[in-house]
């Protein structure tokens, strides 16, 4: 056998090994996949690769089921064809001891009489199927060996049907173009389009299924059957020579028995001598020699062997480093689900119990520090069964960095947007500037009416903070999820209490978190702290304020153009002043009538300023004279300074206010903004880390427990059987792929 004669032989191991582990291994092997509508010659071109008949015939939809075809040439003598002693065989009448089949699904056993593997093909059909026509995707895996076979893999699909008959399922061409789809969708599949010959080639449904895959042809063949039932005076050269549909690969021509031939019982051998004296005689085909090249089943049988062999070399080395990849992901399980002594035998018990614990505490501990990537996606793949590949470190922020966007994005930013006077309305400054002068108006803005606004607004801080620590509080959660070792999983139980006592702990730490932050507001609102150095102060205050009522006289004076000297600062322009001497947005006040005798800050502050409307007594007048009786008027029940026109006092008073407590404000809330995060770090993150191994020993590290913490899942063994069976399998793929090396396969 030649080097690249041995790479399909390799294969087809391949296919066993992977049949035994399933259809959940995703390796695309180098296999020729047939594809073709009802009726359109397709089991009669196998049946001709073979030599032999030995598909189920009938009406209607005979292939029901993906059969995988794997042919031996025992000439050849391939390495896996062991020699059976005479006396264990049993040769049937009509079979022969050179060739016989064996089916996956029946090891040991050979079968002789391709009668008996037709029966067997229709039973393990029925087995999955039933009899009433439907289509199943689990595939029949065959091996067929012969002295008169090319070595190949095939497989053979349903063909394409498009109405149910009978009792199958009315979604019948869905099922049977999802079957077709999966096979020839494969990479590394070699699309066998067959069609009839004497029938439209734009109309053929095996092409139309290839070119949805395979658009530009460059796996994919087409085979033209029934080339002898074509119209007299018609050929399909123009096809053979590409010139119609071109495919990479080309075209085969072929004749296969016809239906008298089967019923007259006329062998497969016998129908490829009669298609060889069709072709060589042919008055069209014979006289090419490039057209003669292009017919016959054995130049098919040929050609599929030679591209398959290229094509597998082509294949082979990324399907090595998949299978090696597909190792390294079955160890890395096998090293998650560990073996069972570990839990069953007493001494190891508390090495295994001890271990976890550490492995849990600094992957917490890693994952807070930012060392985060490649090993939590494994551990969170490990836990939750996901085998996507990961790589969540790329794309978003992890462990300690949420808790550190928190901080700065998120409690930062919504403090810094809180305003000094949100929730505060102008009316309620006014109204508490009045309350606080009691009995008689003070000679300058009353402190207490400062200290009554800042309390109020400095409590606001409160509920931000304690809302941090609910957030942080969260993510610590969410930390502590993803650092469960991957080989927690085996013990639910020990995963259960792990969790209760980390939540227990982190639930501790959570109260006096709180209530240090919320402390923090209380020794703000305690002692309110005016000899700030940051702090506006008064005589600031009103210097700023009084800047501001020149640059708007000399505004005004321009304005004006010399028409007249401009009135005292407006109630609104004073009211409307924060602590830069700026104007404040949210100033609604209106401007009362100026008065020129009352003109200048100074008098606005010391002088009377009254320029509201008061109500005035009531006098009773006599007829004839002087008034006699004068009445106050009647006082309401609720007085509101609100009542009344503000006056100017009023307002340079609420401006001086609103630029003190602006200021205070700022600073504060610049101290809450600091020391928040460093409080929740110290009494709740940084707490938890460092007692945190500690705190599982002391919970969980109990001899008379361990029995139980460490009691294994129901389906571990079962998992651990099936990796280990799975490993030695990849094993011997490996072992099989790694054959090749001794091949030249790329001279």
């Amino acid at each position: 056998m030649s080097s690249m004669e041995h790479l399909i032989p390799v294969v087809s191991k391949l296919q066993d090994v992977l049949g035994a582990l399933g259809q959940t291994t995703h390796l695309d092997l180098p296999q020729i996949v047939v594809v073709g509508g009802q009726s359109s010659g397709k089991s009669s071109v196998l049946e001709n690769i073979v030599g032999r008949s030995f598909l189920p015939r009938g009406t209607g939809i005979v292939t029901r089921r993906p059969l995988v075809l794997q042919l031996f040439n025992t000439r050849q003598a391939p390495a896996d064809v062991d020699e059976m002693p005479n006396k264990n065989r049993i040769i049937p009448p009509g079979g022969s001891a050179e060739e016989w089949g064996e089916f996956l699904h029946l090891p040991g056993k050979r079968m002789y009489d391709f009668a008996d593997i037709r029966r067997e093909i229709a039973d393990e059909t029925n087995r999955i199927t039933g009899n009433n026509k439907g289509v199943d995707s689990t595939p029949i895996n065959l091996k067929i060996f012969s002295p008169r076979v090319v070595s190949l893999t095939l497989v053979d699909l349903p063909g394409i049907a498009k109405v149910p008959v009978g009792d199958q399922p009315e979604d019948i061409e869905r099922q049977i173009n999802s079957m077709c789809m999966s096979f020839i969708s494969n990479p590394n599949a070699i699309i066998l389009a067959v069609t009839s010959a004497n029938t439209d080639l734009a109309n053929s449904d095996a092409l139309k299924l290839a070119q949805a895959v395979d658009p530009e042809g460059l796996r994919t063949i087409g085979v033209l059957t029934k080339v002898d039932l074509m119209d007299e005076g018609t050929d399909c050269t123009e096809i053979l020579l590409n010139q119609v549909i071109p495919l990479r690969r080309g075209y085969i021509a072929v004749v296969n028995r016809g239906q008298k031939d089967v019923v007259s019982d006329v062998s497969i051998r016998d129908g490829l001598k009669k298609e060889e004296n069709f072709f060589r005689k042919h008055p069209i085909y014979s006289r090419d020699r490039s057209i003669l090249s292009k017919c016959g089943t054995g130049r098919l049988s040929k050609n599929l062997n030679s591209i398959l062999m290229h094509h597998i070399r082509d294949c082979l080395p990324d399907l090595k480093t998949r299978i090696a990849h597909m190792m390294a992901d079955v160890q890395k399980e096998l090293d998650t689900l560990g073996t069972a002594a570990e839990s069953s035998n007493k001494t190891s018990r508390g090495g295994t119990l001890l271990s976890l614990l550490s492995k849990f505490a600094t992957n917490f501990t890693k994952i807070l520090d930012g060392h985060v990537g490649e090993d939590l996606d494994t551990r969170e793949r490990a836990i939750n069964g996901s085998k996507s590949s990961g790589g969540r470190g790329c794309v978003e922020l992890l462990g300690g960095a949420r808790i550190s966007y928190i901080f700065t994005s998120v409690f930062a930013t919504s403090l810094n947007s809180v305003g000094a006077f949100d929730g505060l309305t102008d009316e309620e400054i006014r109204t508490i500037i009045a309350n606080a002068n009691g009995t008689r108006p003070a000679l300058f803005v009353p402190e207490i009416s400062f200290d009554i606004i800042v309390r109020r607004q400095l409590t606001r801080l409160e509920q931000p903070g304690v809302e941090c620590v609910d957030l942080v509080y969260e993510e610590l959660q969410r930390i502590a999820g993803q650092a469960e070792p991957s080989e927690l999983t085996r013990f639910p139980i020990l995963r259960d209490r792990m969790v209760e006592v980390v939540s227990s702990l982190l639930r501790r730490c959570v109260t006096p978190t709180q209530m240090m932050v919320t402390n923090l507001v209380k020794i703000e609102l305690a002692y309110i702290n005016t000899s700030h150095p940051d702090f506006i102060g008064g005589s600031k205050a009103v210097a700023r304020l009084m800047d501001k009522t020149d640059s708007k006289e000399n505004e005004r004076k321009r304005v004006t153009n010399g028409r007249g000297s401009a009135g005292p600062l407006s109630p609104s322009g004073a009211n409307n002043l924060n602590s830069d001497g700026d104007e404040f947005k949210d100033a609604t006040m209106g401007s009362p009538s100026g008065d020129k005798d009352h003109s200048g800050l100074m008098n606005f502050i010391f002088g009377s300023g009254e320029n509201g409307a008061k109500p005035g007594p009531v006098v009773e007048e006599a007829e004839d004279g002087p008034p006699v009786i004068v009445h106050l008027p009647q006082m309401p029940v609720t007085m509101k300074q609100t009542d009344f026109p503000i006056t100017d006092r009023e307002a340079v008073e609420m401006a001086v206010i609103k630029s003190l407590v602006d200021s205070y404000f700022g600073i504060v809330r610049k101290n809450f903004i600091d020391m928040v995060p460093k409080t929740i770090m110290y009494f709740l993150v940084n707490h938890v880390r460092d007692s945190l191994q500690n705190e599982l020993v002391a919970e969980l590290y109990r001899e008379g427990e361990m029995g139980q913490l460490l009691q294994e899942a129901d389906d571990i063994a079962s998992r651990r059987q099936t990796c280990v069976e799975m490993k030695e399998l990849l094993g011997k793929a490996l072992e099989i792929v790694n054959e090749v090396r001794d091949f030249s396969t790329y001279k």
